[in-house]
């Protein structure tokens, strides 16, 4: 997938939230959608996170007070499917 870049960055920032959701995975995700990685330790996601906030002008990173839902499935591919 190829993403558009808008060349005029968003003047109020964007939030990068890292937390865990219920199942205790850790994970990324920005505010408006279009950024999430699950990771191994809390340690790896702020790692990632402010890795990417500098690559973001006025991005923020902040602890998800609230137990995160993935936009991504983690359960394991069924013999009918397969990547595309």
């Amino acid at each position: 997938m190829i993403a558009a870049i808008n060349p005029e960055p968003d003047e109020r920032g964007s939030i990068l939230f890292v937390g865990q959701d219920k199942a205790g995975h850790w994970l990324v995700q920005a505010q408006h959608g279009g950024l999430e990685g699950r990771f191994v330790s809390r340690d790896a996601a702020l790692a990632f996170a402010s890795a990417e906030r500098r690559s973001i002008p006025g991005a923020t990173v902040q602890l998800a007070a609230h137990p995160m839902i993935s936009v991504f499935s983690f359960a394991p591919v069924r013999a009918d499917e397969r990547a595309v």
